[in-house]
């Protein structure tokens, strides 16, 4: 559970079993709780405003990828390190709550990476961010790629100075996520359905849900893509370089 969002303030009234200890926990209700996580977003959304100048400054076009754990963020994004390497300067910030096995796995393909162990959070912020910001050779880089931490939940919660909210969903994971993580789908300007190959193995409609999706979130953009199949990556990929394009026309 996240110290740090409030995930972990809960009811704490409607118990179906007795006991006699007494319950201290802050509930959601409680003035000075929401108090405390008032300020600690606006603290992040001003780091998040800074991150943001970092990039801009250096030309930099920043995509947040958020997913479950196991969509398929880090193989992603090493297909499109391999595809991009002779036209894009890519980094990477990765989170995850402990390891560092992604940035290695980044690190590989020969883009650099830098690794946030939250330990407990489980998500990044803009503060994380902006640590890892400055572990990357900026000037040298045309894309930086913020890989959150796993979780269908709080990353959606928190800016962190990116341009783009990417999120994954797999085939695997089932049609029904959109439904069920509301606030996480909200929040994508593009929805990447992941694992494509497997769609003849799993009860999976990629109709309902891209309806779904879209009943939250009407301009949301969606590509169907699978890391086994190159050609099905052409639209992500012609899509980051007229984003990253962009971004160096605008300055």
């Amino acid at each position: 559970m996240c110290k740090d969002c409030g995930c972990s303030i809960t009811d704490t009234t409607n118990h179906n079993h007795s006991h006699h200890h007494h319950h201290s926990n802050p509930t959601l209700e409680d003035k000075k709780t929401v108090e405390v996580i008032t300020k600690i977003l606006d603290a992040n959304d001003r780091q998040a405003e800074s991150n943001r100048k970092h990039f801009d400054e250096h030309g930099i076009f920043a995509i947040n990828l958020m997913s479950s754990p196991g969509a398929g963020k880090t193989t992603l994004l090493e297909k499109t390190i391999e595809i991009l390497k002779d036209e894009l300067k890519i980094g990477v910030i990765e989170g995850d709550l402990e390891t560092n096995r992604d940035a290695e796995r980044i690190k590989d393909k020969g883009a650099p990476a830098y690794q946030i162990t939250t330990g407990q959070a489980c998500h990044l912020d803009a503060f994380m961010v902006h640590e890892g910001i400055h572990h990357l050779p900026l000037e040298e880089l045309d894309l930086v790629f913020v890989e959150n931490v796993g979780n269908l939940v709080c990353p959606a919660s928190y800016d962190i100075g990116t341009h783009l909210n990417v999120v994954l969903l797999s085939v695997p994971e089932g049609d029904d996520k959109p439904a069920k993580y509301p606030v996480m789908f909200r929040s994508a300007d593009l929805l990447l359905i992941t694992k494509a190959d497997l769609i003849d193995y799993f009860d999976f409609s990629i109709e309902k849900a891209v309806e779904e999706t879209r009943k939250l979130n009407p301009k949301v953009d969606v590509m169907v893509v699978s890391t086994k199949e190159e050609k099905t990556l052409e639209n992500w990929i012609n899509f980051i370089k007229m984003k990253t394009s962009l971004r160096k026309i605008r300055g």
